[in-house]
């Protein structure tokens, strides 16, 4: 049975815990990008539960009901009923027994050790393959609805990370569509919610009030890039200074297109002659436009009203642009790595992004059973197999791993097994040795470790076939694109002929 001040007392001894706890887990420096987010996302955790329980805490102190205060009179024997200390005493021990008896398996937990396996825990953090665990971004979603549309381009992926943070390059006349608009909303969405994930302890609420902050001062100077003040933008074009002029014969000098402009800025009709375009214009020097009769207003405009509407739909608009620009200014990092990762993926095959896949799987799972790798008992120090444990004995007897085969041509390098040490006269290792000494790698040599052996070979064949030196024009081979072998000569013309 838990009383209010019992309640008081373990929520803070917990909070007291929980401050302990990110102390103690800040402390530790994590070794890799997976542990850093592990360790953020725990000690948010912990944070939002001191939060929640703080917030219990005030109701409990505020005592809207009482109960705290009558409990607090009991304790020091004065109660509401008039009972005697020793009766409350008394009544608190029954209640006390009886729940014991009702839950008799109820035991004290050890709350340290129940905290401390928190220090251990693994949140759920959720990643898209492409995302590669927060290290980069994935925009193919936003991609597409961008190419798409009539604001966007029709390029690649590649360019389009260069460009989805560039706001400022899309007309004005598009960013007011809705199209562009409901784009703006999910980029801002997803960028919040790739920064939650990969940066839990920065408070986004917080940049975001400087951001709107110092958003309305550049709103009200009329100096936000891309979206300077619309008033005077269309006054430098449109507008007329009605001031200068008293009548409408003064006005109708300014020529027609002039006036057509000016009245189709404010949302009054543009059509009639020149006269009455004076007239209609003139009513507004003197008359704010939503006092004016709706009879002058275009068709589907309503005026003052209307242009309110755009003005503040354009200010909504601009507001989530500056926001997008903080959230790619604090990716900066994030986004120059997910630029360098689409490029190096287009100058690899399909084959090769498997394999680098594969090995950043198998790097991932190393590096998550490190300590169970220790404990493994491998007396005869046996190779590991797929699953990370020494191989049978008997298959390590069968392919010959005991047997060491050293060649000097590769730096004397060791290779365990008949079918390795055959397979390593391809390999670059041994082919970099013989380009060193000066000696085409062919079959002739295979077998060979010796740089004597090798070198004495090579002049008896130079000297059987006439030639006292290597003639890389004839000798040298090159590959084209469809796996033909050419010497160097006539791979050379082709290439001339443009050919291959």
């Amino acid at each position: 049975m838990s009383t209010l001040l019992e309640l008081t007392r373990a929520a803070h001894e917990e909070v007291e815990r929980l401050e302990r706890l990110i102390v103690k887990d800040l402390q530790t420096e994590p070794t890799s990008n997976r542990d850093r987010l592990f360790q953020s996302h725990r000690v948010r955790n912990m944070i939002d539960t001191i939060t929640s329980t703080s917030e219990k805490l005030i109701e409990i102190y505020e005592d809207s009901d009482g109960a705290r205060k009558d409990e607090i009179a009991a304790l020091g024997g004065q109660t509401a009923t008039g009972t005697n200390v020793f009766s409350a005493f008394y009544d608190r021990l029954k209640e006390i027994r009886e729940y014991h008896r009702r839950h008799p398996a109820a035991r004290v937990v050890d709350a340290n050790e129940e905290f401390d396996n928190l220090l251990k825990e693994e949140p759920v953090i959720v990643f898209s393959g492409e995302e590669a665990f927060g290290r980069h971004l994935d925009l193919h979603e936003l991609y597409h609805i961008y190419i798409n549309c009539k604001f966007g381009e029709k390029i690649e992926y590649s360019a389009y990370l260069d460009v989805f943070s560039h706001l400022d390059k899309v007309a004005r006349k598009m960013k007011m569509t809705g199209e562009y608009k409901e784009y703006m909303k999910k980029l801002l969405e997803y960028l919040e919610d790739f920064f939650h994930r990969t940066e839990p302890l920065q408070d986004l609420d917080k940049i975001f009030s400087k951001v709107v902050t110092d958003f309305e001062e550049e709103w009200a100077k009329g100096s936000v890039n891309g979206w300077e003040n619309e008033a005077e933008d269309t006054a430098r074009h449109t507008i007329i200074d009605l001031s200068d002029y008293s009548e409408a014969e003064e006005l109708m000098e300014v020529g027609p297109e002039k006036l057509k402009e000016a009245l189709a800025a404010l949302g009054l009709k543009s059509g009639g002659n020149v006269e009455l375009l004076a007239k209609r214009l003139l009513l507004t020097k003197n008359t704010p436009l939503e006092k004016l009769d709706k009879k002058h207003f275009a068709r589907g405009s309503r005026g003052a009203k209307q242009n309110g509407v755009a003005a503040n739909n354009s200010k909504e608009i601009a507001l989530m642009e500056a926001k997008i620009k903080k959230l790619c200014d604090l990716l900066d990092e994030t986004i120059e790595r997910t630029k360098q990762n689409v490029e190096k993926k287009q100058a690899l095959t399909y084959e090769e992004i498997e394999a680098e896949r594969e090995e950043q799987e198998e790097t991932q799972v190393d590096s998550e059973s490190d300590d169970d790798e220790q404990q493994i008992y491998n007396p005869l120090k046996l190779p590991m197999g797929w699953d990370g444990k020494p191989i049978p004995y008997w298959l390590y007897k069968l392919h010959g791993l005991g047997q060491e085969f050293k060649c000097e041509i590769c730096g004397n390098y060791s290779y365990w097994g008949r079918r390795a040490f055959e397979r390593h006269f391809k390999e670059w290792r041994h082919q970099h040795g013989m380009r060193c000494l000066g000696i085409p790698n062919t079959k002739n040599f295979n077998e060979i470790t010796s740089i004597e052996e090798a070198k004495d070979l090579w002049k008896k064949i130079q000297q059987r076939q006439g030639v006292n030196k290597w003639r890389p024009d004839l000798e040298e081979e090159y590959e084209d694109k469809e796996g033909n072998i050419y010497n160097k000569k006539t791979y050379t013309d082709l290439q001339r002929q443009g050919l291959i």
